[in-house]
């Protein structure tokens, strides 16, 4: 990353993201005036006005004169002197995010920032918020692409998240996982995939493989804001509708009756909690819950995008096969290992380096079981077995059963799925919290099949206990966010900012 010119100093992370929100603001500004311009039938922009399409910087430096502040948190820290850099995108809606981070940088290690103009260019599709990139006024989208910034794939990628980066004596170490381009590329991807603009995902998602568990969530929302207790202010849906807490039931009932949820790949509902805190009237908390489908791919292809808004935990809260003859339908498994047999991370997950389970996310699913059971002991350790869950990219294993028997038997497997390993390789890879809590629908080793009439049985009776206990779970992590971003997910030359 380089910059045209010297980056100015800011004298503290308020003024920084200041500074970047303005010639951010600047830049979008500029670039949609030159394509309101161009599309209308005036000149493309020269070089000298595409050099002003440009993504902000941030820049830090740390020369500590003494001894290296000592802290035990995992984030928002230094370990090696010098230069530290990143392109910045939306930085009015990350502010509470970069501040977070910037504060303790600032005030325990002494360093110092800068902000400056990069030459990333901002692709031209990423100014422009009315899904109309494809044609403006008739002018296609190749004609743009000859006159304005474009996503370039050559300049998109995760270099840094997987320890790929090439370190220069003339180039600042990354400040982020993520640059702005990257940023951006995955906020248009969500929207894509979810069918509801990105600044509705909230920081706790509940990831599964079944649209019962979004009714039961839905449903569940919608007595939340009917509840004048309840925290939960509106339930954004896919298509962009709300319903708020002032919404009488029969309308609220209609808005989710009219979402068009079927047109979009994962669609995604978003409880959103508390007072609006921060641009556009978005809170800073709440759930969110994504239908990712079947299967490891559309499981890593969502967890790539949501991986950008730097959540505090993702959850699994799916359906899976029971591999002991103990278990029945109905059971839970707490998975505290994964034998990968998904492949789609082979190469950026080698099989071979563990996946940790992550305590706090163990106890507090294991905590939450309790309180929504009302099962303790062993009336709950017969519903709730923990091990290891085998992740398959083929659906219909079983027809390989000769093929799998030894390896699933090494592994002390208990149960089988498509998507859990995936999705905890990524949050280990992506340095996301994560966690998996499966219920048993079917047993096939055990003659106990999937067969339409006891699956409806099943999801009838165990959908909506289910997700209570990964809402409940959210609850308890709420409480100990400093425990739950820990060391455990950082590699030893990890970037500064969670």
């Amino acid at each position: 990353m380089k910059h045209d010119a010297a980056p100015q100093e800011c004298r503290s992370p308020e003024e920084a993201v200041d500074r970047l929100e303005a010639l951010y603001d600047a830049a979008v500004a500029a670039e949609r005036a030159a394509l309101d311009r161009f599309v209308a039938g005036g000149a493309p922009p020269d070089e000298q006005e595409r050099a002003r399409f440009r993504y902000p910087a941030l820049y830090l430096r740390w020369h500590p004169e003494g001894p290296f502040p000592r802290t035990r948190r995992a984030w928002a820290k230094l370990q090696v002197p010098g230069r530290y850099g990143t392109t910045v995108t939306q930085p009015a809606v990350f502010r509470p995010y970069l501040l977070q981070q910037l504060r303790p940088l600032v005030e325990e290690f002494g360093a110092s920032l800068a902000v400056g103009i990069s030459d990333q260019e901002i692709p031209y599709p990423y100014v422009l918020e009315g899904g109309d990139e494809l044609a403006r006024g008739g002018v296609s989208s190749a004609t743009l692409a000859r006159h304005f910034p474009v996503p370039m794939l050559s300049a998109v990628g995760d270099e840094v998240a997987d320890g790929l980066w090439n370190f220069g004596s003339d180039l600042p170490r990354p400040l982020a996982l993520f640059d702005a381009v990257r940023v951006d590329y995955s906020l248009r991807r969500l929207m894509h995939y979810t069918g509801s603009d990105w600044r509705a995902m909230r920081p706790w998602i509940l990831l599964t493989n079944y649209q019962r568990y979004v009714d039961q969530f839905v449903a569940w929302a919608l007595r939340e804001l009917q509840a004048p207790d309840s925290p939960y202010t509106r339930l954004v849906l896919p298509g962009g509708a709300t319903v708020g807490r002032d919404d009488p039931p029969e309308a609220a009932a209609a808005l989710v009756a009219a979402a068009p949820w079927q047109r979009f790949q994962m669609p995604a509902y978003h409880l959103l909690r508390g007072d609006p805190a921060g641009p556009e009237g978005v809170s800073a908390d709440g759930v969110s819950i994504v239908n990712i489908g079947v299967g490891p791919s559309n499981a890593k292809t969502i967890t790539d995008h949501l991986a950008v808004l730097r959540p505090h935990c993702w959850l699994m809260i799916g359906h899976c096969g029971g591999l002991r003859g103990s278990q029945e339908i109905g059971d839970y498994v707490l998975a505290h290992g994964y034998l990968r047999r998904d492949k789609i991370l082979d190469d950026l997950v080698p099989p071979e380096i563990p996946i940790p389970a992550l305590a706090e996310v163990q106890v507090a699913l294991q905590e939450a079981a309790e309180q929504v059971t009302g099962e303790h002991g062993e009336a709950l350790k017969r519903r709730l077995r923990t091990g290891t869950v085998v992740t398959y990219d083929d659906r219909n294993w079983e027809l390989r059963w000769s093929h799998e028997r030894r390896r699933i038997n090494l592994s002390r497997a208990i149960a089988v799925d498509m998507e859990s390993g995936t999705l905890a390789a990524q949050g280990y890879r992506l340095r996301v919290p994560y966690g998996t809590l499966l219920c048993v629908s079917d047993k096939p080793l055990h003659g106990e099949i999937k067969l339409p009439g006891a699956a409806t049985a099943f999801y009838q009776r165990a959908v909506s206990e289910h997700l209570a206990i990964g809402l409940a779970t959210f609850e308890r992590l709420r409480r100990q966010l400093g425990a739950l971003h820990s060391r455990k997910l950082r590699a030893f030359d990890e970037p500064p900012f969670r």
